[in-house]
């Protein structure tokens, strides 16, 4: 039984890259960010991340839903570039994102120093005007 709203099959993730400064790729994520939609920015991310770059920045702004399959590749994103010296930094989060960031606990580990003294950009994340 798919819940009312929801779409029974998946829909392909949005999503683009900009490597236009190699030192922080930004990947664009849109739509549905779900359990059937997450392997492609998965593997975006473990891709950007064998490049080793300073930051690697995943911009929210096209998103529309996340579910705890999502928050997981987000927090992989975190964990991979923790071990490795680069910092992420989540860009144009909706207001609904910000929130579950906050309840889960991932806004607290987005805002940890990097391992060995190595900087980290000055704005983990940026929120839309408040009054979006």
């Amino acid at each position: 039984m798919v819940p009312h709203g929801r779409k029974s099959e998946a829909t392909p993730l949005p999503l683009s890259v900009d490597l236009s400064d190699p030192d922080a790729p930004l990947v664009r994520v849109g739509g549905e960010l779900t359990f059937t939609t997450t392997a492609p920015l998965r593997h975006e991310i473990d891709r950007r991340l064998a490049e080793r770059p300073a930051v690697l920045v995943l911009d929210f702004a096209e998103l529309e839903f996340i579910d705890s399959s999502g928050l997981s590749v987000i927090v992989h994103a975190w964990r991979e570039g923790q071990q490795i010296g680069t910092a992420l930094r989540l860009r144009s989060t909706p207001r609904f994102l910000d929130t579950i960031l906050d309840l889960t606990g991932v806004a607290g580990l987005l805002a940890r120093p990097l391992p060995d003294g190595a900087e980290e950009p000055a704005e983990l994340w940026s929120h839309r005007s408040a009054s979006a």
